[in-house]
Parts: C-alpha cells; structure tokens; sequence
C-alpha cells in the first residue's frame, strides 16, 4: 500500500515547479515508510510514496512505459503511473496480457496496471478486482486519469489549481502545496457532521474525492468525472442452498487472492462473526501450503473485566469471544492491551486528528483502532479484516427494527451520530439548513436503487437499505479503516468487499440473506462447519470502546477547557449553551454514545479548523 500525490496541467511548464510536488509526497510518508519517488515531466509531476508489499526490490514508482514502443526512443511519449493499493487478479491479468505480446520487468502488480492500460485504454479498470487508487498520465494527449476502486476502500481527492488539478491519496498532499489554502466549505461540513457521506463531498473548499466506482479526467478540456461501476439490480437464481454454496465458493476465492503478499500477513480476530470466518478461511489457506498458523490479533482495555458494563447496544466483550475462536482455529493469536492513559494521551488523539484530515472521530474508538494497528505493525505489515460484513449481509440490529425501516432517513443515525442536529449552532444549522440538507441527500441516495418489476414492496425496501449502507455508510467507515492503518503504516485489507460478493449477495433476496429471520444467517449458513457454536450464537457487538471512568473524566476536562474559551472558531459550528448543557447529564451516562460522540466532534472541531488554519467561506 502507498500513498501519491501530484500536480498536472496541460497549458502550463511545470518544469520549474518540483518543490510544492515535493512537499505533497513527504505528507505521503506515512503511507509509504519503504521508498519515495518523483517523475517530472513538463506537464505533469508524479510522486509516490511507497509500503513494498509485493516484489520488494522491483515495484518502484512513479513507473513508466513508453505509450508506442515503435517509435524511435528520442520520439517515444510515455505513460506514468503512480499507484496505491492491490490487484488481487494481477497474475491472471499478466498472463493475458503475455498473450497480447507484453513483456514485463518486475514480478508487481504495478507494472500489469501499467501494460493493462496500454492494451486496453482507460476501460481496463473494469477488468481489476481489488482495492485501488491512481493516477495514470499519458503523454500523448496530456491526460491525466486519476481512478478509484468500486466499493471505496482507497481514498483519492482532486483539487483545482488555476487551468490544472492538484491530487493526492490525503487531503493533506492537497493542502500541502504553497499554492493552496484551506477554506471551509460548510456544506460539505454539514455532510460530515451528518454522517451522510455524500459522493465527492469534503468539507474543503475546492478539494472532491473521486466517487467510488468512478474516474476522474483531466485533460485541455478540464476536469470531469465518468463513473464505471455501481451497485446494479439483476434476477436472482437459486435456493438457500445454492446461495450458501456460492457465499462460501466467493469468500474461499477472495480470501486466497488476498493472502498473495511478500511481507507478513495477519488476522484481525475480535471474535465476531466477520473476523472469525475470515481468521478461520486464511488459516485454511495457510495450511494447505505448509506454513506457520496465522497470526491474529485482538484489542482490549485495562481493566475491563471489572469496568464492562453490559448493554443492549454493546451486550458482551469479545476477548472471551476471540480467545475461544483463536483455540478453535488454532491461530497464533496476540491480545493488545491498551490504558486510558494511552487513549487520553494529546500525542494519540492529534495523530487520529492527523490520519483523518478532518473533524471526524468517534473518539476513543478512533484512538483505540489506531493504536491497535500501531501495535500490529510491529509485527505485521498485512492484516485481514471483516469490514463491510454488516453492510453486504444485513448484520446492523436498525436492518431488523420495524421502525427504523419504515422510517424516511438514513437508518444508521437511529443508532450513531456525530453530533445531534440540537448541538449545532442556530446560525450553522441555517446556514446549511442541516435537516433539510439531509432530507434531500436522502432522497437523492435512494433515487440511486434499482429495482426488478416483480420486487415486493419489502423487497423493495430492504435492497433500498443494503444499497444506502453500501453507498453512504460503508464508504464512511472504509476511509477511517484505511486513514487510521495507514498512519501506522499497515495495510489493512477487507475480503467482505470483494465486488463480486458484494454483487452477488446484493441481489440475493432478503429473506435468503436473513433465513428465519437470523440476522446475517446467509453468512452463518456458508460457514457454520469452520467457525465455532458459540461465535455463530453470539449477539452482534459493535468495536469496543472503554468504561475507564479516567477516559470520561478527561474527556470533561477537555470539554470544559473549550467552553472556557469563546474564542474557539468550533463555537460558530457548535452551540456552546448546548455543549454546556450535555456535561451536566450524569458521569457515565452515554445515551448509546450520542453524548461521548457530541463532545468529542466539538473537541475535534476546535483543533482542527485552528491545526489546520481553516479559512472562513
């Protein structure tokens, strides 16, 4: 995994101007600790930033292909690539591509990215399956393709830059350059703060993210965005049975196709559902070819034996859950114990600052997952997780609460939210009209679904709910999976987002995805013969966060240190009378979290509009 960053304009020399290029790779260092490159062209300037996952010594980059082999050497444009992530079916493709006449120099998935785009033009993105995000350059027409994976699992954002575009796998590589400045865009904070993740929406003024499934290009023309995948609607074929088999038969493939790595891989292991089947497939395949057991890894916090307090929301803890999977399977499994020192620490909570680029945290979750990758990265630089299970199979308890189905909003903010609308300033709320913001990104979410004339109306209404978890939801919680790893240097990869499975399942009909009722029992049909009775009967229960009082009275301290000084810039975001009123409900009382998330936004927004000196709009 790797992080890139660059600047193109087709009616300007940029030969003079490698400095602020730069100065966008070295924000990139955490995504790629192994190797930095730059390619200066007159038009375009590539940077790269690399963590060497396959073929170590030979995938560097920026790589570049001349775009017509034929023409004399003196005479021949090229094609640059800068590139982050993985393409599982990259062997595969390297040997089709032998059969077109293709030669390849290095054993990476890089340079088949390269060559695919040379055979098939910008269309090859349609034959990839993995997670990816990259900026491809062709000379020959001063065209810059900048592409990203279907479901979103890398990150990519685009700015403009005068008659050019500035681009990089962070905000931060955008911001980074001494021609632009940060300016608040308070829609695209509205959109954030109201967990809606629209398509292309930042809170930066100027600066988009390429929509998942789509690319974006820029040439003399401009900048325009094309999309090449979405979420379709087909005819299912098949009983329980057969969709069973067809679950197992995808996840068997997936997980084989994301083991392929020449550093050491691991398992995340909580003792879920997700993690456990993903845990027990990878130690199959590790099996098969004689190696070590897999080696998985688990969180938990200080004393949490003694502090956990069951809920309807968090029923159980999962080290009993992970340790009983890890025997079960046989897994060389590792527990990371973390303190609410740690999690209270400044330097932690700044680095979940920094890894976002944004005002987003869910708090000591965010710092917890953080740390737990930090740790991992000691002894892995690959680990496997069970991200997207609940959006693709229907796992959330608000899939199965009538009410939350019937109701006319995104169903995740029955549960989880940032910030209540009421903690929102009066003058932010209208100047966003935040609810009626939301009402309409809604409407225009759904509009996105489709359906087959025979749907029922349930039927109906339950892909409505998958396809805006998948758009608008899931996309949220990828981007802090890979922000969170990344700043640790680990690359994190998630099976359950495969799109064929994604695809697959998306259009398996509700009630064969929930036989019975059993929330995700489409899942636990395909694995129960590998994953223990136990994990099959457990309750869903969200990552875990701490019940160390310490961490709540900090959290506090902090909170009141803000209100104590009204000159915050988070003040014309956040009402101070209702942050005020929320530290005087009763110390532990966390209104499924609702209160904990609203102090710690608040918090959050004060750093960064002042860290990153925000402009007003």
């Amino acid at each position: 995994m790797c992080g890139i960053a660059g600047w193109a304009d087709a009616g300007l020399d940029l030969t003079g101007e490698v400095d602020g290029v730069e100065r966008m790779v070295r924000t990139m260092a955490c995504r790629g600790p192994d190797a930095a490159g730059v390619h200066f062209g007159p038009h375009a300037v590539l940077g790269h930033r690399r963590l060497a996952i396959i073929d170590l010594d030979g995938g560097k980059q920026p790589m570049v292909a001349p775009a017509d082999p034929d023409r004399p050497a003196g005479d021949r444009p090229s094609v640059v690539l800068s590139y982050s992530g993985e393409v599982y079916n990259f062997r595969e493709l390297r040997e089709e591509l032998r059969g077109f006449g293709h030669t390849f120099r290095t054993r990476s998935d890089t340079e088949v990215v390269l060559h695919a785009y040379l055979q098939w033009g910008q269309d090859f993105v349609r034959r990839l399956n993995g997670m990816f995000a990259f900026a491809l350059w062709d000379e020959r027409d001063r065209r810059l393709l900048l592409v990203r994976d279907r479901l979103g699992i890398k990150p990519l954002y685009v700015a403009r830059l005068g008659g050019g575009v500035l681009f990089g796998s962070e905000p931060k590589a955008v911001l980074a350059h001494p021609r632009f400045r940060a300016r608040l865009d308070s829609q695209g904070l509205a959109d954030l703060l109201g967990l809606m993740k629209s398509p292309g929406v930042t809170p930066y003024r100027d600066i988009e993210e390429v929509p998942p499934g789509c690319f974006a290009v820029y040439d003399r023309e401009g900048l325009r965005t094309e999309r090449y995948w979405s979420l379709g609607r087909q005819p299912h074929e098949g009983d329980l049975g057969t969709a069973a088999d067809t679950v197992r038969d995808l996840l068997e493939d997936t997980v084989s196709r994301q083991m392929v790595t020449d550093v050491p891989l691991c398992t995340l292991l909580s003792g879920g559902l997700d993690s456990t089947v993903l845990t027990a497939l990878a130690a199959r395949v590790q099996a098969r070819a004689g190696e070590p057991p897999v080696r998985s890894f688990a969180v938990d916090f200080t004393g949490s034996e003694a502090d956990f307090q069951a809920s309807d929301f968090r029923p159980e803890r999962d080290s009993p859950y992970a340790l009983e999977a890890a025997r079960h399977i046989g897994t060389d499994h590792r527990l990371i114990e973390l303190s609410a020192d740690e999690l209270t620490r400044d330097a932690n909570r700044d680095a979940v600052l920094r890894a976002h680029d944004l005002p987003y945290t869910f708090g000591d979750v965010d710092t917890s997952l953080h740390l737990l990758f930090r740790g991992i990265r000691e002894h892995s630089t690959v680990a496997l997780s069970g991200e997207s299970a609940d959006e693709v199979f229907g796992g959330y308890a608000w899939f199965h609460d009538p009410a939350v189905v019937e109701a006319a909003a995104f169903p995740w903010l029955s549960r989880m939210q940032l910030i209540t609308p009421g903690l929102l300033s009066p003058a932010f709320r209208a100047a966003t009209r935040f609810e009626q913001y939301r009402a309409d990104r809604y409407q225009e979410a759904l509009a996105e679904v489709e359906h087959l004339p025979g749907d029922s109306p349930s039927e109906r209404r339950m892909r409505e709910i998958s396809h805006l978890h998948l758009t608008r939801w899931l996309p949220a919680l990828l981007d802090r999976k890979d922000r969170l790893s990344m700043a640790a240097g680990l690359e994190v990869r998630v099976p359950f987002c495969d799109h064929r499975l994604v695809e697959y399942v998306h259009n398996t009909p509700w009630d064969l995805k929930t036989p019975d009722g059993d929330p995700k029992g489409l899942l636990k049909r395909a694995t129960r013969d590998i994953v223990p009775r136990s994990v099959l009967e457990r309750r869903k229960s969200p990552y875990p966060t701490t019940a160390d009082q310490l961490y709540e009275k900090d959290l506090r301290a902090r909170t009141q240190a803000l209100l104590a000084d009204r000159s915050s810039p988070a003040f014309d975001i956040v009402d101070a009378g209702e942050l005020a009123r929320m530290l005087e409900l009763p110390q532990g009382h966390y209104d499924t979290q609702l209160r904990r998330n609203g102090l710690e936004t608040a918090l959050y927004l004060d750093r960064w509009m002042r860290e990153y000196d925000i402009a007003p709009e």
